[in-house]
C-alpha cells in the first residue's frame, strides 16, 4: 500500500462536506478519519463566518484549524478562538454598492460583522438561503455601517447569481472582490481575499505547502482554493465555473463524494 499522497485535505462545507440537511455522513467521517490518520490534516475552507460554522465544527468533534468568512478568517476550533480576521473596508464597500445600485437599480443586502460573536445582519427582501442560521433584521441603513464587517450580501430582484456577480464585478471590481457562494449568495469581500489566502495562511500554520493539498468544492468561490493547491476536487453537484477548472469531478455531497476520492486514494 503507498502512503496517502497529500498532506492537507481542504473541504468546503456547504454542497462539499455537508449534506443539505447539514449533516456529515458515516463514511465521509470515517473517510477523513483515515486520511488524518494517514498522516494528513483536515482544514474546513468556507464562506460562512465563524458564528455560522462553530456547532458545525463542534458537532463534528473538530479541533483544528477552520478558514471561515472566504479566507477572511482563521479560526482554532478546539481553542474556540480567532486567529486571524480581515475586515472590509466599509468606504469602500459603501462605494462598491453605489456604484453595483446605479448599474442595476436597488439591491436587497445583508451583512456579516466581525469577530466570534459577529451577528448578521438582514435587510427589508433579502432571502434566507441557507437555512435556519441565526440573524438579526434591521429597517435602518446605518446599522450596517455601525460596525467591523467581513462581507456584504446582496441580491437582485430580477438577475440571477451569475447574472448580479457579474454585473457587479464589472461595475466596482476594483474596489472590492464579488464572488457567487451558493443559490441567492453574492458576496463583497475585501479586495483580494479568497479561500486561497486564507488557507496559505492557515497551511503555513501547519507546515504543509500547495504542493500537498488536495481541495474539495462545489461553486464558483472555490476556485482560487483550487488554483492554490495541487489537486482541485469538484462535487458532481459542482457550478460549471468549478467544474472546468478542477482536476477531477467526483460524485455529489449527498453521495460521498468527498470518501469516494479520499478511499481511493488510501487505497493506492
Amino acid at each position: 500500500m503507498s502512503p496517502f499522497p497529500y498532506r492537507l485535505v481542504a473541504t468546503d462545507l456547504d454542497g462539499t462536506l455537508l449534506r443539505a440537511d447539514e449533516s456529515v455522513s458515516d463514511r465521509t467521517r470515517a473517510a477523513l478519519a483515515a486520511a488524518t490518520a494517514a498522516g494528513a490534516a483536515h482544514i474546513v475552507v468556507t464562506g460562512r463566518a465563524v458564528p455560522w460554522t462553530r456547532h458545525i465544527l463542534d458537532d463534528l468533534g473538530y479541533d483544528g484549524l477552520a478558514v471561515c468568512g472566504q479566507g477572511a478568517q482563521v479560526y482554532h476550533a478546539g481553542e474556540h478562538r480567532l486567529l486571524t480576521s480581515l475586515t472590509l473596508d466599509r468606504q469602500l464597500a459603501g462605494l462598491a454598492l453605489s456604484k453595483i445600485e446605479a448599474e442595476v437599480g436597488p439591491l436587497a443586502l445583508a451583512a456579516s460583522r466581525d469577530g466570534l460573536e459577529g451577528e448578521v445582519l438582514m435587510g427589508p427582501g433579502y432571502r434566507v438561503h441557507e437555512g435556519p442560521l441565526p440573524y438579526v433584521p434591521y429597517e435602518d441603513p446605518a446599522e450596517v455601517w455601525a460596525a467591523p464587517l467581513t462581507k456584504l450580501y446582496i441580491q437582485h430582484p430580477t438577475l440571477t447569481d451569475d447574472e448580479l456577480a457579474r454585473a457587479a464585478r464589472q461595475t466596482a471590481g476594483g474596489l472590492v472582490d464579488v464572488v457567487m457562494a451558493g443559490p441567492g449568495i453574492v458576496e463583497i469581500l475585501p479586495l483580494g481575499l479568497s479561500k486561497a489566502t486564507g488557507l496559505s495562511l492557515a497551511a503555513r500554520r501547519l507546515g504543509v505547502k500547495a504542493a500537498e493539498t488536495i481541495a474539495f468544492g462545489d461553486m464558483p468561490n472555490d476556485i482560487p482554493m483550487f488554483g492554490w493547491a495541487a489537486h482541485g476536487v469538484a462535487m458532481g453537484n459542482a457550478h460549471a465555473e468549478l467544474r472546468a477548472v478542477a482536476d477531477e469531478v467526483t460524485a455529489t455531497n449527498e453521495e460521498d463524494g468527498i470518501a469516494l476520492v479520499l478511499e481511493r486514494l488510501l487505497d493506492a
